[in-house]
């Protein structure tokens, strides 16, 4: 579960930005909050969303702070080409904290600075400009 404080920029994040999907909400006006599912593509398209491993983005509507106690480390996912994700995340204006130089490994950050690791899967690619020389921005 990450807890989220502005629910539309998180979904632009997760779902336009990383490529899940949403797969199931709950809102519960008694409680003031919403609670949004997301899956990983090839997890929901393999067989019954409800059984893929999910993210739970909670979203509270009264407005709250959360420090780095309220979440936690970070979430991690495997890509088929890590250059071609991180280009794609540059394009749509994401910042990658530590470029993949190593072919294996880059670090960006959710809207609500949690860190998403991104990994090869397979072998690590090649080392590959412009990311061999990128230098890392900001923490991850």
């Amino acid at each position: 579960m990450v807890r989220v404080s502005n629910l539309a920029d998180a979904l632009d994040f997760y779902c336009d930005k990383l490529g899940l999907l949403e797969v199931r909400r709950y809102e519960s006006e008694q409680g003031r909050f919403t609670l949004v599912f997301l899956a990983a593509v090839a997890d929901a398209e393999a067989g019954d969303r409800d059984s893929s491993p999910l993210i739970e983005l909670t979203y509270n509507w009264d407005a709250e702070t959360y420090g780095g106690g309220r979440n936690f480390g970070h979430l991690a996912f495997e890509v088929d080409d890590i250059h071609a994700r991180c280009a794609q995340l540059m394009g749509k204006g994401v910042t990658i904290n530590r470029p993949p130089r190593d072919g294996r490994m880059a670090f960006v950050r959710s809207p609500d600075g949690i860190s998403i690791e991104l990994l090869q899967r397979g072998s690590a690619l090649a080392p590959a400009e412009p990311w061999a020389s990128m230098p890392n921005t900001g923490v991850w």
